[in-house]
Protein backbone atom coordinates (compact mmCIF):
# COMPACT_ATOMS: atom_id res chain seq x y z
CA UNK A 1 0.00 0.00 0.00
CA UNK A 2 1.35 3.48 -1.00
CA UNK A 3 0.46 6.38 0.38
CA UNK A 4 0.93 10.31 -0.34
CA UNK A 5 0.81 12.34 2.62
CA UNK A 6 0.87 16.18 1.66
CA UNK A 7 2.14 17.97 4.71
CA UNK A 8 4.03 16.88 7.97
CA UNK A 9 0.43 16.89 9.62
CA UNK A 10 -0.82 14.45 7.16
CA UNK A 11 1.51 12.11 8.46
CA UNK A 12 0.32 12.95 12.09
CA UNK A 13 -3.16 11.89 10.50
CA UNK A 14 -2.17 9.04 9.44
CA UNK A 15 -0.45 7.72 12.64
CA UNK A 16 -3.67 8.67 14.68
CA UNK A 17 -5.97 6.27 12.15
CA UNK A 18 -3.14 3.52 11.98
CA UNK A 19 -2.80 3.41 16.02
CA UNK A 20 -6.52 2.14 15.68
CA UNK A 21 -5.25 -0.81 14.61
CA UNK A 22 -2.72 -1.55 16.63
CA UNK A 23 -2.63 -3.70 19.67
CA UNK A 24 -0.12 -4.63 22.60
CA UNK A 25 2.47 -6.93 20.82
CA UNK A 26 2.38 -5.13 17.69
CA UNK A 27 5.50 -4.12 16.25
CA UNK A 28 6.40 -1.55 13.56
CA UNK A 29 9.31 -0.90 11.59
CA UNK A 30 9.90 3.09 10.17
CA UNK A 31 12.63 3.74 7.35
CA UNK A 32 13.43 6.88 5.74
CA UNK A 33 15.77 9.60 5.58
CA UNK A 34 16.13 12.05 8.22
CA UNK A 35 13.33 14.93 8.08
CA UNK A 36 11.13 12.13 6.53
CA UNK A 37 8.53 12.21 9.03
CA UNK A 38 8.96 9.08 11.00
CA UNK A 39 8.74 10.77 14.43
CA UNK A 40 5.68 12.61 13.26
CA UNK A 41 4.20 9.39 12.61
CA UNK A 42 5.28 8.12 15.75
CA UNK A 43 3.42 11.33 17.89
CA UNK A 44 0.51 10.19 15.56
CA UNK A 45 0.34 6.41 16.89
CA UNK A 46 1.01 7.85 20.40
CA UNK A 47 -2.24 10.40 20.43
CA UNK A 48 -4.28 7.92 18.90
CA UNK A 49 -3.00 5.22 21.81
CA UNK A 50 -3.75 7.91 24.08
CA UNK A 51 -0.26 7.53 25.55
CA UNK A 52 0.93 9.91 28.36
CA UNK A 53 3.72 12.98 27.10
CA UNK A 54 5.48 14.55 24.44
CA UNK A 55 7.03 12.17 21.79
CA UNK A 56 10.37 13.18 20.69
CA UNK A 57 12.88 11.51 18.93
CA UNK A 58 14.85 9.18 21.29
CA UNK A 59 17.76 9.67 19.56
CA UNK A 60 20.09 9.92 22.26
CA UNK A 61 18.25 7.46 24.60
CA UNK A 62 17.88 5.16 22.26
CA UNK A 63 14.03 4.28 23.77
CA UNK A 64 11.61 5.83 25.78
CA UNK A 65 8.59 4.13 27.05
CA UNK A 66 5.06 6.13 27.10
CA UNK A 67 2.50 4.77 29.48
CA UNK A 68 -0.80 4.70 28.63
CA UNK A 69 -3.53 7.45 29.55
CA UNK A 70 -6.60 5.63 30.82
CA UNK A 71 -7.57 2.76 28.86
CA UNK A 72 -4.74 3.39 26.21
CA UNK A 73 -2.12 1.21 24.93
CA UNK A 74 1.59 2.13 26.09
CA UNK A 75 4.08 3.13 23.55
CA UNK A 76 7.79 1.85 23.40
CA UNK A 77 9.69 3.89 20.58
CA UNK A 78 13.13 3.29 19.89
CA UNK A 79 15.81 5.01 17.64
CA UNK A 80 17.97 2.20 16.03
CA UNK A 81 20.33 4.21 14.48
CA UNK A 82 23.18 4.04 16.55
CA UNK A 83 22.60 0.19 17.10
CA UNK A 84 25.02 -1.88 14.76
CA UNK A 85 24.22 -5.21 16.34
CA UNK A 86 21.29 -7.87 17.52
CA UNK A 87 23.46 -8.03 20.49
CA UNK A 88 22.94 -3.80 21.11
CA UNK A 89 19.23 -3.88 20.90
CA UNK A 90 18.89 -7.19 23.21
CA UNK A 91 20.81 -4.90 25.69
CA UNK A 92 17.79 -2.65 25.55
CA UNK A 93 16.02 -5.19 27.17
CA UNK A 94 12.92 -4.38 24.82
CA UNK A 95 11.26 -7.89 25.58
CA UNK A 96 10.25 -6.84 28.74
CA UNK A 97 7.78 -4.43 27.27
CA UNK A 98 6.57 -5.41 24.30
CA UNK A 99 3.82 -8.00 25.08
CA UNK A 100 2.27 -5.58 26.05
CA UNK A 101 2.84 -2.47 24.35
CA UNK A 102 2.88 -1.34 21.03
CA UNK A 103 6.50 -1.02 19.71
CA UNK A 104 7.70 1.68 17.19
CA UNK A 105 10.96 1.30 15.69
CA UNK A 106 12.54 4.16 13.65
CA UNK A 107 15.80 3.17 11.93
CA UNK A 108 14.75 -0.17 12.70
CA UNK A 109 15.02 -2.34 9.65
CA UNK A 110 17.60 -5.35 9.42
CA UNK A 111 17.48 -5.21 13.46
CA UNK A 112 14.21 -5.11 15.18
CA UNK A 113 12.48 -7.50 12.69
CA UNK A 114 13.31 -10.50 15.11
CA UNK A 115 11.47 -8.49 18.21
CA UNK A 116 8.02 -10.22 16.75
CA UNK A 117 6.96 -13.04 14.50
CA UNK A 118 4.56 -10.36 12.15
CA UNK A 119 5.39 -6.90 11.60
CA UNK A 120 4.60 -3.66 9.60
CA UNK A 121 7.00 -1.78 8.09
CA UNK A 122 6.67 1.69 6.91
CA UNK A 123 9.12 3.07 4.32
CA UNK A 124 8.65 6.92 3.88
CA UNK A 125 10.18 9.11 1.87
CA UNK A 126 10.41 13.15 1.23
CA UNK A 127 10.50 14.58 -1.85
CA UNK A 128 11.81 17.75 -3.01
CA UNK A 129 7.91 19.04 -2.64
CA UNK A 130 8.08 17.96 1.39
CA UNK A 131 5.09 16.21 0.29
CA UNK A 132 5.66 12.32 1.87
CA UNK A 133 5.16 8.67 0.13
CA UNK A 134 5.17 6.17 2.73
CA UNK A 135 4.73 2.29 1.50
CA UNK A 136 3.51 0.15 3.92
CA UNK A 137 4.77 -3.41 4.09
CA UNK A 138 3.01 -5.82 5.78
CA UNK A 139 4.84 -8.97 7.05
CA UNK A 140 2.93 -11.88 8.57
CA UNK A 141 0.09 -11.89 11.32
CA UNK A 142 -3.14 -10.31 10.08
CA UNK A 143 -1.31 -7.21 9.31
CA UNK A 144 -3.01 -6.87 5.59
CA UNK A 145 -6.09 -7.37 6.66
CA UNK A 146 -6.32 -5.20 9.34
CA UNK A 147 -4.30 -2.16 7.02
CA UNK A 148 -7.44 -2.94 4.52
CA UNK A 149 -9.64 -1.90 7.47
CA UNK A 150 -8.45 1.70 7.03
CA UNK A 151 -10.15 2.16 3.64
CA UNK A 152 -7.14 3.35 1.95
CA UNK A 153 -6.40 2.35 -1.19
CA UNK A 154 -3.31 2.19 -3.42
CA UNK A 155 -2.17 5.69 -3.97
CA UNK A 156 -4.64 6.75 -1.36
CA UNK A 157 -3.96 10.78 0.32
CA UNK A 158 -4.33 10.11 3.67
Amino acid sequence: MRLTLQTAEDTHEFGLRLAAVLRPGDLVILTGPLGAGKTALTQGVGAGLGVEGRITSPTFVIARTHRAGGAGVPLVHVDAYRLETLDELDDLDLDTDVDAAVTVVEWGAGLAERLADSYLEIAIDRRADEVREAVLHAHGGDWAARLASLGLPVGAAA
